[in-house]
């Protein structure tokens, strides 16, 4: 994140569309730590009740970004320039180092190491250890963690679907960036700044499916879908909220198309219909993560990291092919296109729902996780059992010794 900031600078002082490109791509490199290890932070953190309100919160920065980037950076541009976009965002960026910087460590199993390495100081015993003390060396650590998203991503069925639909859906909320500025400003004539405000109606809906969070999470707790060694709610139970926002999306996207133009029709019409739009990207993406956060446990950081790169790619390539597609189709046309792909991606969420538990059984590496867990749980009850044997040993050895001491 660091060098991230730093490399913000470059970008200000550049002099060409050359220089820009080239200092972005390297910046992007270090700040694609920040879009890949967030969530899984936020899992860590979380417990499994207050998963979908963290998650939600979290939500709001980079589904709120594609939001408040256009409405700041307009009337920054209009007013100050183009290159105090860069100022205004090294700032921000810069206090955010400082806040990272005050955050402790909460990967479960770095915690348990440390927790083993203190007690073996302590103690002096050497037989205190973590499964997680595996003696590897650093390259090969790095090659684990940096690949594991990527083989995730390719050999999971469940991660199919999901980066298919996410990135389709964050790819088309990307496209924004291009749609709204030809609809408002070059059909409708305004500003840039002015053109940035026709972006609150995605930010409302984004808002709004944070704020019912309560409603959301008693839809899934009402779920018949039960993890049965828990009875809690099981992952499918939150396809129900992600089924509510395939449905939300389309419809906010087909109907801002075919009210965005002429210019005669209100511009609050087609603003207003970013707020299904909006909510319905929201709620894709929470719910989407939670739903690979309680499928893939251990590995939900890598799930949601592989995740991430996916939609992040597309939601960088889909933009450069926006103002071509734009111009050939019209913005009536594109849009219509790009809101039956995502009726298209519908049937996801509702087939998981329904199939979700048989998809993942046939899970390789959920079902390793779950032999894992119970071999686990076999180790603890015979451990559970010898200390019973020894502690029932040591109460009927206490009455004999004192027995034989009261004979002496």
């Amino acid at each position: 994140m660091g060098v991230f900031v730093l490399l913000i600078i470059p970008c200000g002082l550049a002099t060409g569309l050359a220089e820009i490109v080239g200092v972005r791509f390297i910046g992007a490199v270090f700040g694609a730590a920040m879009i890949s290890n967030s969530p899984g932070t936020v899992v860590d953190i979380a417990g499994h009740d207050s998963l979908a309100l963290c998650m939600s919160w979290y939500s709001i920065a980079p589904l709120n970004g594609p939001v408040t980037g256009p409405l700041i950076g307009g009337f920054v541009y209009e007013n100050l320039g183009w290159r105090w976009g860069n100022w205004l965002a090294m700032i921000l960026a810069g206090a955010a180092v400082l806040m990272l910087a005050c955050v402790k460590e909460t990967y479960a199993p770095a915690l348990l190491k440390k927790k083993a390495a203190r007690m073996r100081k302590e103690t002096g015993d050497d037989r205190w250890w973590c499964r997680h003390d595996q003696r590897i060396s650093t390259f090969q650590l790095l090659k684990i963690n940096l690949s594991r998203p990527f083989v995730l991503a390719v050999t999971e069925p469940i991660l199919w679907f999901f980066n298919i639909w996410i990135s389709v859906i964050y790819g088309i909320l990307y496209l924004c960036f291009v749609a709204y500025p030809i609809v408002f400003t070059q059909h409708r004539g305004w500003t840039v700044g002015q053109s940035g405000l026709a972006f609150l109606g995605i930010g409302v809906g984004t808002l709004l499916g944070i704020a019912l969070e309560p409603l959301w999470r008693r839809i899934i707790n009402s779920s018949p879908k039960k993890d049965p060694e828990t009875g809690r709610a099981a992952p499918e139970a939150t396809a129900l909220v992600m089924s509510i926002g395939a449905l939300l999306t389309p419809l906010g996207q087909l109907v801002f198309s075919w009210t965005c133009l002429p210019a005669s029709i209100h511009p609050a019409i087609p603003i207003a219909f970013g707020i299904p739009f909006g909510m319905g990207n929201t709620l894709s993406f929470i719910y989407g993560s939670n739903y690979l956060a309680g499928a893939y446990g251990i590995y939900a950081a890598s799930a949601l990291a592989g995740n991430a790169v996916m939609r992040s790619i597309v939601g960088a390539v889909l933009p450069l092919a926006g103002p071509a597609m734009y111009k050939a189709m019209t913005p009536q046309w594109a849009g219509t296109f790009l809101g039956l792909c995502e009726v298209l991606l519908i049937p996801i969420p509702f087939a998981f729902y329904r199939y979700g538990d048989r998809i993942r059984g046939r899970s390789r590496v959920i079902r390793a996780m779950r032999e894992e867990k119970a071999r686990g749980d076999k180790r603890q009850a015979r451990q559970a059992a010898r200390r019973e044997r020894a502690e029932k040993r040591a109460k009927t050895a206490g009455p004999a010794r004192r027995g034989e001491d009261d004979k002496m």
